[in-house]
């Protein structure tokens, strides 16, 4: 238990939490940072496409990150799951797992989603590593290879128009009877993009590394990589339970400031946003740290 009240928790130090938690500290704000950390591309080899930092290990940047932010002597870190979120009249009390509790003026949820792996053996080992959701992040390091898409129906096109940006060697697996409109099957024929309908059984592979996909029927097809769209819940249910909106998605609602629905929360990082990057993490949690800010300023002056 603590007496202290904070400008602002941060759920989550990840990328965007602490970008945000720079924000904050540079702009001479008493934070505190709570993390369990189990970050949602934890097995993912590199991170790309975030300049100065492409090719590196996810865990590289996040220690990285770390570091500078805790050179901020306003920015303490808790390391623990926060497991309830109350709203009172002077801000907010957050409640971690074992029962300690800290105050705040103003929270920010940089909690990030967990992805809901198929029942296909050997997804969650690859997941990350050779079974890819982004071609921005990873679609470099498998150009020109034998690459599939595991989507039906709409998603399974629009991907597949953009998947074969990367590679012409590329089937749709819709695992089970596809949904592709007549259209949809006739353009991506007339692109060389195949459509395989068999159920998936299992990925073979090594440390991660596809080297084929076997189907219930006993039959093989050898792959490098497998592009997917997984389903995903929310890491944290605490945003819903103090109230935020959420997208039918599933997102976080927020507007461009980062604010959520319920006023003194701001969210920012995959939590909102179907652009997962380490990139764009970033550059949400530093505005949301910066709209913050300003709304504490404005609050007081």
């Amino acid at each position: 238990m603590t007496n202290k009240i904070y400008d602002t928790i941060i759920i989550g130090g990840s990328y965007s939490g602490l970008a945000a938690g720079m924000a904050l500290g540079r702009s001479l704000r008493n934070v505190l940072i709570i993390d369990s950390g189990k970050p949602c591309n934890a097995q993912t080899p590199h991170s790309h496409n975030f300049i100065t930092q492409d090719g590196e290990t996810p865990q590289a940047i996040a220690s990285k990150a770390r570091e500078q932010v805790a050179q901020y002597k306003t920015v303490e870190f808790y390391s623990g799951l926060a497991v309830g979120a109350e709203k009172k009249e002077s801000g907010f009390t957050i409640t971690t797992e074992n029962g300690e509790t800290f105050d705040a003026k103003k929270l920010i949820f940089a909690t990030g989603v967990k992805d809901i792996m198929p029942e296909i053996k050997g997804a969650g080992a690859c997941w990350g590593i050779s079974m890819i959701h982004c071609p921005y992040c990873h679609g470099y390091e498998v150009r020109n290879e034998k690459t599939g898409i595991l989507a039906n129906g709409e998603m399974a096109f629009e991907f597949s128009k953009l998947i074969a940006n990367w590679t012409k060697e590329l089937t749709v697996f819709t695992n089970g009877k596809s949904t592709l409109t007549p259209e949809q099957n006739s353009k991506l024929k007339q692109h060389g993009i195949a459509v395989n309908e068999k159920e998936l059984e299992a990925f073979h592979h090594t440390n991660g590394y596809i080297s084929e996909v076997q189907f219930k029927d006993g039959s093989s097809f050898p792959l490098k990589a497998m592009y997917a769209k997984l389903p995903f819940s929310q890491h944290s249910d605490l945003p819903e339970k103090l109230g935020c909106e959420l997208s039918e998605q599933g997102f976080i609602v927020v507007d461009p400031f980062q604010k959520t629905s319920v006023p003194g929360v701001y969210a920012c990082g995959d939590n909102v946003t179907q652009m997962r990057s380490v990139a764009n993490a970033v550059a949400a949690g530093t505005l949301a740290g910066a709209m913050l800010n300003r709304e504490l300023i404005d609050e007081a002056f």
